[in-house]
């Protein structure tokens, strides 16, 4: 076993007292042996560390608690996403989550979140798990020197703690888990979820407050940079392709889901990946199967017990399968975490419906339109009572770690849009020709690819465009390397009545969707779907 290094004292500042050893930025090496020992998961064929999350495995967003404050009371957009917790009820079950604590053995990480080190912020992470804070090590930029180590003062602490329930009648919370963000303490508790992805979005959760008071724009993307120094980012939620399509082998991997962008360029907030597994395989995206070795994290996958094989195709514990390892794991990989600033701005959606184009072009006002509305759709079957496709919305493709207004972020995205000049396209890698699993197909690889690539090498600057007068987008007539029937999806459906029915009413839902944002100006609503 390691050496213990003690660290009771600059844990004071928490109130956590009385614990047992705290082990403070142990190597990854340590954590998978003390994981190992203690019994939280086991080792694959390719020596990746293997954990089961139990129930919780996803994020809990019901879950989730703001610390209602005047200080930040009138700062926040509360709702059914940020939902206010009184300072007394984070108390409570702060004071119950340290006792809990004492007698235990600990796990400390410190590291930072930003690549740009202008608006870089300190995190201190306390775990009660090895492998939770094996994850968190790979997840955040680490230190590059023991002086940095030693210097380290915490902007924010985050303190994740699986074995803690709370007991919702007397903590004010809606089940045994919580994760509470104090911003006045700079401090965040989690309880009783053992999905990793919790910590990290806390972490993303703080950054979105505190990047816009700085100008910066915080962004739920990845991106990645040509050999020209010619950055792209690329918005989208969970299954539009966003991890895949922006592991280019032509082009660097700066980060996959979390990025600044500021005066001077764009940045990663992390400094690794947490890639979904889910029906994984080495053709499709050979840069994450690659990545499952010593020192990666991976969670809920089945394993075969003897051979310790991983099986990417088995959901009886979830859908959302995850794998985290630094991105250095990746070899095509821009190290430094920071680019120029992007080129183009691509939004992924996955629209089950089939009546998306598949690649067009967004004017400023249509950017913000379709950056606030955050669509894509879930399929049947991926989520128990889901039987149709089902439009979801969430704001700025990241509903869920968004503090601040929607307005606040949109305004931001506006901004450099004008200052810096990119081009930003809304890319759909669903379906064509009909909705799924009603004669829609969806579309290829390869022809979202070459979209994608047209995106990127400013060929689609110099095409003709029509207008879509149900979604009003510009679409490309000609794009190189797809046909061109392939780019209306009117003309891809048999029955064009169908057609029609099934636009107008995804135009319908958009409206109605965008009618909660009240403060967007009139400009940037009319950009949206007109359904006629």
């Amino acid at each position: 076993m390691s050496k213990v290094v003690r660290v009771i004292k600059d844990l004071e500042y928490l109130r956590i007292i009385g614990t047992n050893n705290v082990y403070c930025n142990m190597p990854p090496a340590v954590l998978i042996e003390h994981a190992l020992k203690r019994g939280e998961g086991v080792l694959n064929e390719t020596g990746a560390l293997v954990v089961q999350t139990g129930k919780y495995t996803g994020r809990s967003p019901k879950d989730r608690f703001i610390v209602d404050q005047p200080s930040v009371h009138d700062e926040i957009a509360w709702g059914s996403v940020n939902m206010p917790i009184s300072e007394e009820n984070f108390e409570k079950i702060y004071g119950k989550m340290r006792a809990y604590l004492q007698g235990k053995d600990l796990y400390v990480f410190d590291g930072f979140a930003g690549a740009d080190k202008t608006y870089r912020q300190q995190f201190r992470i306390v775990n009660e798990l090895a492998s939770q804070n094996l994850f968190i090590h790979q997840m955040l930029l680490r230190p590059v020197s023991k002086d940095q180590i030693a210097n380290h003062v915490p902007d924010f602490t985050v303190i994740a703690v699986p074995g803690f329930k709370c007991i919702p009648e007397e903590d004010g919370v809606n089940s045994e888990a919580a994760i509470i963000i104090n911003l006045e303490k700079g401090l965040v508790i989690i309880a009783g979820s053992q999905y990793a992805g919790e910590i990290k979005k806390s972490v993303f959760s703080v950054m979105n407050y505190v990047l816009p008071k700085k100008g910066v724009f915080p962004m739920h993307c990845s991106a990645n940079i040509g050999k020209d120094g010619d950055s792209a980012l690329f918005f989208g939620l969970s299954g539009t392709g966003k991890t895949t399509l922006s592991a280019d082998p032509d082009r660097k991997l700066i980060g996959d889901d979390e990025h600044g962008w500021n005066d001077h360029g764009i940045f990663n907030i992390e400094g690794g990946c947490y890639a979904k597994c889910i029906n994984l395989s080495k053709e499709d995206e050979p840069e994450i199967w690659d990545a499952i070795r010593y020192g990666a994290l991976v969670e809920n996958v089945v394993i075969d017990e003897e051979t310790r094989v991983l099986d990417f195709n088995d959901a009886r514990y979830t859908e959302n399968t995850r794998v985290c390892y630094p991105v250095d794991f990746i070899d095509n990989v821009e190290l430094s975490g920071v680019g120029s600033h992007p080129k183009t701005v691509i939004f992924l959606t996955a629209d089950a419906f089939g009546v998306l184009p598949p690649v067009s072009k967004l004017s400023r006002e249509g950017a913000m339109y379709h950056y606030v509305s955050g669509y894509t759709a879930k399929l049947a079957g991926t989520e128990r009572g889901v039987t149709e496709p089902e439009a979801t919305f969430s704001t700025c493709f990241g509903e869920p770690f968004l503090p601040l207004p929607a307005a606040r972020y949109a305004e931001l995205l506006g901004e450099k849009i004008d200052t810096f000049g990119s081009n930003v396209y809304l890319v759909n890698t669903g379906w064509s020709g009909g909705a799924y699993g009603k004669g829609g197909s969806r579309i290829k690889l390869p022809l979202t690819r070459a979209m994608v690539s047209a995106c990127l090498d400013g060929s689609l600057e110099n095409v003709e465009y029509e207008r879509d007068p149900i979604f009003n987008l510009d679409v490309p007539k000609t794009c190189h390397g797809v046909p061109n029937e392939i780019l209306s999806p009117r003309r891809m459906w048999e029955n064009k009545e169908e057609y029609e029915k099934a636009a107008k009413s995804l135009a319908e839902k958009f409206r109605e969707n965008f009618k909660k944002y009240t403060n967007m100006p009139q400009e940037v609503i009319d950009a949206g779907p007109k359904g006629e």
